[in-house]
């Protein structure tokens, strides 16, 4: 009785054992998968938010991206937008939240995939974004390139992956190039 009380402690304090090391040591996976969350929650914002906070938010989402980050976003029908650059992320981000009133964004369907030094990773995901006061959901494939830079995961690289369907709404916007 006595061994098997004893047994039962031991594989108690080897799960506890565990799960200590990966909360104290997590694995460059979740601290990305951590960084994406952090960056969906702070592009988001609600209409009741102040200007400071805004501003703040906008301060505290641009330093998720490293200092030379390049963004190319297209999003058909709606926006395309090329940055270089923090700056350029933090007044874009402040000017987005000045001209929407709220704006609500979901990473979904996240796969991280670490480069073989385990000190980059490439991550796609369909972002999901509501804008306030805006019937239409936007949804948009996304690949994020980040690298370990000074002990942090930064973004250094923001694309919009350009899935059929978006190749075919260009097809039908171009111009007809059929000759008589």
């Amino acid at each position: 009785m006595k061994s098997v009380f004893r047994i039962v402690v031991l594989a108690a304090l080897v799960a506890v054992g565990v799960w200590l090391w990966t909360v104290w040591f997590p694995s460059p996976e979740k601290i990305v998968r951590q960084r994406l969350a952090t960056v969906a929650r702070l592009a988001s914002f609600a209409t009741d938010e102040g200007p400071l906070a805004r501003l703040a938010d906008a301060e505290n989402l641009a330093g998720c991206f490293s200092t030379n980050v390049e963004v190319d976003l297209d999003v058909p029908g709606r926006f395309q937008i090329t940055m270089l650059g923090r700056d350029e992320v933090t007044q874009t981000a402040a000017t987005a939240r000045s001209m929407v009133s709220s704006l609500n964004v979901k990473f979904l369907d996240v796969n991280v995939t670490l480069g073989p030094d385990k000190r980059s990773a490439v991550a796609d995901f369909t972002v999901e974004a509501r804008v306030g006061g805006d019937q239409d959901m936007i949804v948009q494939e996304m690949k994020f390139t980040l690298q370990k830079i000074g002990g942090q995961w930064l973004i250094t690289r923001v694309g919009t992956i350009r899935t059929l369907s978006i190749l075919n709404f260009e097809l039908r916007r171009a111009p007809s190039i059929v000759s008589a």
